[in-house]
């Protein structure tokens, strides 16, 4: 939900976030390319013109500045637009573009078929990801199709963009509730900025469209079923899907895992506890580097040095680089550093805290290039159509609680146990000032075979949710990273345990004999 500078979509430099290189100015309403079809296949398929349309496949390379593009070359893969409905209800009507990238098999003689991708956000791109997923696929890569999606109103799909002034709607209700109430006002200002904007097209903003986008790609693909890996929200993304289309699934994944029942906008809740132990092991780290960090020679000592950044920006906004820092920004910037369990993450973070503890002493301080990417991100309007899709389809999905006092008594409750996670995690958003979604959200199905992966320290998607999806789901297999504070495993973190086991899968379609725990 909150972005990290190393979410799945940022494994590989060619994924960058949905804003960087884009402008994202008004929506690009397209016309469906002419596909004659015989009116009895038009009346018994609604969908038809979609699912027999023809994909012109060319290459990724939008020009010369283009890394991504050019990544994907490298790698094989091409690029091509998928034309679907804006609105499934009204198939007919105005259509909107859904860009997807293809790395072919090679191994044509065992070919299994596509493996769709999904890094998570919701918002993030996966465009650029099949060349890191393929190479983590290892020899069974050769034999899928590595399909990489701009979900609808991502990245180079046909945009939407609400024009805010920041990437991100999450924000910490601060000290007192002055603080609080500076929020709410930001969150309604937030949601209005989308109605003026965007209004037209937030109700299709939605995990169910996207699903169903989806299976028009299966269709345009000539596939009769697709296998698919999904991290994070992209858990839920194939929740729906297996749901809304189960004749269509043949293997899955899922890594970082959302429970059904815990998804929604106040989906962080819950999490103050994985947060709050993925920062003692972070501070445990930082401690033993105390002469490169200088944050404190104890785990306590740079915990204290958390609390007194957050004090002083209470106090009076810190002056970092060309932004200002307050009590509503810092607990983000935290959010921001524990989303990765290795050295260099750790760095980083460790880097962005001494910048911050720095400007305590009232003066400016030039960030280093973390801290500088993440109060980019939060503090200014370039990633505002990252920011912008997250919180429609959220919103979209399920309704929020209208009345702010709900906010306020949960920040007030959760203050108690954590005064630094739980005034975010319970906090309000712009779902506060949505308007209702035009459908129910979707009951997920009570069974299906898949492999799911989950680190027990994952302070994004905990590791309660893992377990409950593996209990609801009897027939799937949970793969448990133990002792990692780490958020999307396969392929991302370096764990041979996880990723044979996730090939093997993908190679045979037979999932484990039992539950796997590796180290």
């Amino acid at each position: 939900m909150i972005r990290s500078a190393r979410s799945p979509q940022r494994a590989s430099r060619t994924t960058r976030n949905a804003a960087l290189g884009l402008a994202a100015t008004a929506l690009a309403l397209t016309a469906l390319p002419a596909t004659a079809l015989p009116a009895q296949a038009v009346a018994a398929d609604p969908l038809a013109r979609y699912h027999h349309q023809r994909l012109d496949w060319a290459s990724c390379v939008l020009g010369p500045d283009d890394a991504t593009g050019k990544e994907l070359e490298q790698a094989g893969a091409q690029c091509a637009d998928v034309s679907v409905p804006l609105d499934y209800v009204s198939p007919d009507g105005r259509t909107i573009t859904v860009a997807i990238s293809r790395i072919r098999a090679t191994d044509t003689a065992h070919r299994v078929g596509p493996l769709l991708l999904n890094g998570g956000g919701p918002g993030g791109q996966t465009l650029g990801d099949p060349p890191w997923v393929r190479q983590a696929m290892k020899d069974v890569g050769a034999r899928y199709d590595v399909v990489g999606v701009d979900p609808r109103f991502v990245g180079r799909s046909t945009p939407l963009d609400c024009h805010w002034p920041t990437g991100s709607a999450f924000r910490g209700a601060g000290v007192d509730r002055a603080g609080f109430d500076r929020v709410a006002e930001f969150s309604a200002d937030l949601a209005e900025r989308c109605r003026r904007h965007a209004g037209d097209v937030l109700p299709y903003a939605t995990t169910r469209n996207t699903a169903r986008d989806l299976d028009v790609i299966r269709a345009a693909l000539g596939e009769r079923r697709i296998s698919y890996l999904g991290y994070s929200y992209g858990s839920y993304l194939g929740e729906v899907y297996t749901t809304m289309f189960p004749a269509r699934i043949d293997r899955v994944v899922l890594d970082g895992v959302i429970a059904p029942d815990r998804y929604g906008p106040r989906l962080l809740r819950g999490t103050e506890k994985a947060n709050r132990h993925a920062l003692r092991d972070w501070a445990a780290w930082t401690a033993v580097r105390d002469a490169t960090y200088g944050l404190g020679r104890t785990r306590a000592a740079v915990l204290a040095a958390v609390d007194r950044v957050q004090t002083a920006a209470a106090r009076t906004p810190l002056r970092i680089g060309a932004h200002r820092v307050d009590e509503h920004s810092v607990p983000l910037v935290v959010f921001n550093g524990l989303s990765q369990d290795n050295d260099t993450a750790y760095g980083d973070f460790a880097q962005g805290m001494r910048d911050l503890l720095r400007a305590t002493g009232g003066h400016r301080v030039d960030p280093s290039p973390w801290l500088a990417e993440v109060l980019g991100f939060m503090l200014t309007g370039a990633d505002s159509p990252y920011g912008s899709v997250q919180m429609a389809i959220v919103c979209g999905d399920i309704e929020a609680p209208r009345d702010p006092e709900v906010y306020w008594r949960d920040v007030q409750h959760a203050r108690v146990r954590d005064a630094l996670f739980g005034p975010v995690t319970n906090n309000l958003n712009p779902c506060a000032f949505w308007e209702a979604p035009r459908e129910r959200p979707t009951t997920v199905r009570d069974d299906l075979p898949a492999l799911l992966v989950n680190a027990t320290g994952d302070p994004r998607t905990t590791y309660e949710g893992a377990i409950a999806v593996r209990r609801a789901w009897p027939s799937s297999r949970l793969v448990t990273l133990r002792g990692a504070d780490q958020h999307a495993v396969y392929g991302v973190h370096g764990v041979p345990c996880v990723d044979t086991t996730v090939n093997a899968y993908l190679a045979t379609g037979r999932l484990p004999a039992s539950d796997i725990t590796c180290g």
